[in-house]
């Protein structure tokens, strides 16, 4: 039950906050939605994790992902569109489930934009980047199986954010959803897209297997 409850939460709630949150707040309010989509992520996390007695070691490892992934995005800042983010969210979802990567995915965007500027844009970043990892924890065991696999989820993970980002820029401008200008976004934004989907897989294809092994020996030593 806690399962289906926590992704409920993921998919229904979270997604209405940042939707809701940008057609009905006006100016800064998106401070408050950011915050919002970060405990829904928390209690989602804390749902499944509850009465387990590797709790906190499984969180550290959690806060080690997530701390990696904004310094990621710092380092690769000078190279437009070519962050190891999405790497490092799909790799801790593949290991540790969907609401571990949802959350992870959430507190990069939030955390790294303390560097790079907050705005209006921070959550959709992060339900955008939440579920790209929400959905690698689903496919977890054949995206651990095969590289071709974990190479076209990550083409198809780079679309899927543009897409995302792409919603938000449509509500920027309009104040609702325009399905012209929203697919005239998506088409100016290809160039980009396709940047962000080949790093995506570069760096899946270079971090999953150590990062996975060195993982998958602390999950079995901890008996996480």
């Amino acid at each position: 039950m806690k399962k289906w409850i926590s992704r409920g939460i993921l998919c229904l709630l979270a997604p209405a906050v940042v939707i809701g949150g940008a057609c009905l707040f006006p100016g800064r309010r998106w401070v408050w939605v950011s915050l919002c989509v970060v405990l829904l992520a928390c209690t989602a996390v804390f749902l499944r994790f509850e009465r387990k007695p590797a709790d906190a070691k499984r969180l550290i490892l959690i806060a080690a992902m997530t701390a990696l992934s904004v310094l990621g995005r710092i380092l690769f800042a000078p190279i437009p569109s070519f962050k190891p983010v999405t790497a490092m969210v799909v790799i801790t979802a593949m290991y540790f489930g969907s609401e571990a990567g949802f959350l992870t995915g959430a507190l990069s965007a939030i955390l790294s934009n303390i560097w790079f500027g907050q705005g209006a844009w921070t959550p959709f970043q992060m339900f955008a980047w939440g579920f790209v990892g929400f959905l690698a924890g689903l496919l977890a065991s054949p995206l651990k199986k095969s590289r071709l696999l974990l190479a076209v989820y990550g083409v198809l993970s780079g679309v899927l954010y543009s897409f995302l980002m792409d919603i938000w820029t449509v509500l920027f401008m309009d104040g609702y959803f325009n399905l012209p200008r929203y697919l005239a976004a998506i088409i100016s934004a290809a160039p980009v897209t396709a940047t962000y989907a080949v790093s995506n897989v570069i760096f899946l294809l270079l971090l999953a297997p150590p990062i996975g092994r060195i993982l998958t020996r602390i999950k079995t030593k901890y008996a996480l």
